[in-house]
């Protein structure tokens, strides 16, 4: 125990400061803008961030991962906001943590296995799409000094690796952002800066249980708001650890996440802060900052704060354009320019899942309605190319008397019509034999299409035989099948 937690929180002491004070600066802007889309005060989304974070860094189950307010959760904030006010984001936020804890006791993190890759590439490349759109606002109607500012920030970002030794000892984001606040300050270049975001707290946040009436209509008002903050929240943070496990090679714990998400919405919402989850952007500027254990996190969050409260005048300094290199390195850092590439290479279903999701995703700003989609098709393409597998030999004995029907590969829902069609109900014999050895039943469907093709034999005036069957398909059809029973079988022929 000792030793998983000194490997988790001080294996990497240098690079997680460094990369959880890229973070932290990155944070402030990102906060500030998440609160203005849900339509609440600056410091909702700041200490939302900073609580979200720190509280995350120990209970959640992925070391590296950056865990704030985002974009994706503020949207869904908005009409709750706009009708019943702060009070009742709070109290959502309260339940959007129990919701989660609840999610993560009953092992809802293990249904990542069931997300194709397909759609994880998509998710991926929507939000690259979406992180980099979310930049174009500070890149329009503005004057060429905000264009040069930007691009010489990517050179510092791309190039800075390159300078001999200290290129590889500090991260080039932290240098981007310093190297071009100290250059607009000495300058003197007016152009639009964090301070123009929003006013910044002076303050450290304090405990505040929500304002409002203990009641079934508070339940009925916020619940539908805690369920999808809840399962966007988890849906986002599954994905995040997902894409952080292959960055680094490493293993997380998806239902520990689960809970560790929603003790830090609970958190969030009694220090005053909206609900918030996994940042995709955030943790992969956290990973190729150097950041791999969880005082990178922790660090990000009390920097956060630290910044805001008593550093907010230097803060307030730091150019917009800055942030947006960092910003744009990030979006194509994310994109996975592999997937162009083997659009030619991979099977056209694949394809079609892995755009549809990128679509959705950044058509709707939903990511988890582009996600279910993605799975959705995901699973019909599956099932359908499953189903193609199942196949219906026969063969006859010498005095064509009886048939033998050898059933292989797999039949379930998608394979169950193929299957019935596969027998010559009209043919006279005298027995059928249906050998099952090669073949599987698989649900409801499958057992229901075998009571047909044997009520059907039985009805042309044929003895029917069923061997091979493996345990699995013995238990299924046991416990399903009507077949047998003389009653159901009335009930199916419709009492003739």
């Amino acid at each position: 125990m000792l030793e998983k937690m000194k490997m988790e929180w001080f294996s990497n002491i240098r690079g997680d400061v460094l990369a959880g004070t890229v973070v932290a600066l990155a944070l402030i802007p990102e906060a500030i803008a998440f609160s203005i889309i849900a339509g609440v005060d600056p410091k909702v989304g700041l200490y939302a961030s900073f609580c979200i974070a720190v509280v995350i860094a120990f209970v959640g189950g992925r070391p590296g991962m950056i865990s704030a307010a985002t974009g994706a959760m503020a949207l869904l904030m908005v009409t709750l906001v706009k009708e019943h006010g702060l009070e009742y984001l709070l109290a959502a936020t309260l339940l959007t943590g129990v919701i989660q804890i609840m999610a993560g006791y009953i092992k809802l993190g293990s249904l990542m296995r069931f997300v194709s890759r397909s759609v994880v590439t998509g998710f991926v490349n929507a939000l690259a799409i979406l992180i980099f759109m979310a930049q174009l606002p500070e890149l329009t109607n503005v004057t060429w000094h905000v264009y040069a500012m930007t691009a010489v920030g990517l050179g510092i970002i791309y190039l800075f690796p390159y300078v001999p030794v200290i290129g590889r000892s500090l991260p080039s984001p932290l240098v981007c952002i310093v190297v071009l606040t100290a250059f607009a300050m000495i300058v003197g270049l007016d152009i639009r800066t964090v301070g123009d975001m929003g006013e910044l707290p002076d303050t450290l946040p304090i405990f505040l249980w929500p304002d409002v009436p203990l009641n079934l209509d508070t339940l009925l008002i916020i619940l539908p708001y805690s369920i999808g903050l809840a399962v966007v929240g988890l849906l986002e943070s599954m994905m995040t650890a997902a894409i952080v496990d292959d960055l680094t090679d490493t293993k997380s714990d998806r239902n520990r996440e689960c809970k560790g998400q929603g003790i830090a919405n609970i958190g969030a919402g009694l220090l005053g802060g909206m609900a918030g989850c996994a940042m995709i952007g955030q943790s992969i500027i956290n990973v190729k900052s150097g950041g791999r254990g969880r005082l990178s996190t922790f660090i990000a969050g009390t920097l956060l704060l630290i910044m805001v409260v008593f550093l907010g005048e230097w803060i307030k300094q730091i150019p917009m354009a800055a942030l947006v290199a960092v910003m744009i390195m990030v979006s194509i850092g994310t994109f996975s320019w592999s997937s162009i590439t083997n659009l030619k290479k991979h099977p056209l279903s694949t394809n079609i899942v892995m755009i549809t999701t990128v679509i959705i995703v950044v058509w709707t700003h939903n990511l988890a309605l582009g996600v279910f989609v993605g799975v959705l098709l995901a699973t019909l393409f599956f099932a359908n190319k499953i189903g193609r597998f199942m196949i219906v030999k026969t063969e006859q004995n010498d005095d064509k008397s009886v048939r033998t029907y050898r059933v292989i590969g797999q039949v379930f829902f998608a394979s169950s019509e193929a299957f019935v069609e596969s027998f010559d109900f009209k043919e006279a014999v005298n027995k059928v034999v249906i050998d099952l050895t090669n073949a599987h039943f698989w649900d409801i469907t499958s057992v229901s299409s075998l009571d047909k093709v044997v009520i059907k034999f039985r009805r042309e005036g044929a003895d029917v035989e069923l061997v091979g069957m493996n345990a699995a398909t013995e238990t299924v059809v046991d416990k399903f099948a009507v077949h047998n029973d003389p009653k159901e079988i009335e009930k199916v022929m419709g009492g003739h």
